[in-house]
């Protein structure tokens, strides 16, 4: 039986050594942001900032950001500007193959689609 991570016994999950997917619930909205880099204007959550930690994934970090700064996404953007300011990314993981996938509305179709020839994310499927 596993413990509820709303309950107060509960580490912290920055305490815990792995991605721990039960905690993933918890990080709705944000306390605290994180700059990418000094020269890139990217912040992202303590959520994502968990899941590139403790999943060993800031490569899919990388990954994001280097399509935000694309000439392909900037194209997307100006077709659609709703992607300047919110994507809807997708990772699924199979046999330690990846697809990232971005779409501009939940369920809209994909505007950018990378395959990732080998990754250890340990989660089968996160959507950021």
């Amino acid at each position: 039986m596993s413990k509820d991570p709303r309950n107060h016994d509960t580490p912290n999950p920055q305490s815990q050594p792995h991605l721990d997917p039960a905690y993933l619930p918890q990080f709705t909205g944000t306390t605290r942001w994180f700059k990418y880099a000094s020269y890139i204007d990217v912040l992202y959550t303590d959520g994502i900032h968990y899941l590139a930690e403790k999943g060993e994934a800031y490569w899919l970090i990388d990954k994001i950001v280097w399509h935000l700064q694309s000439p392909m996404m900037q194209d997307y953007i100006r077709r659609d500007p709703r992607l300047a300011t919110l994507q809807f990314w997708n990772l699924t993981v199979a046999e330690r193959r990846g697809q990232l996938i971005c779409k501009a509305d939940a369920g809209g179709d994909p505007v950018i689609t990378q395959f990732i020839k080998y990754t250890n994310f340990p989660l089968a499927e996160i959507d950021i």
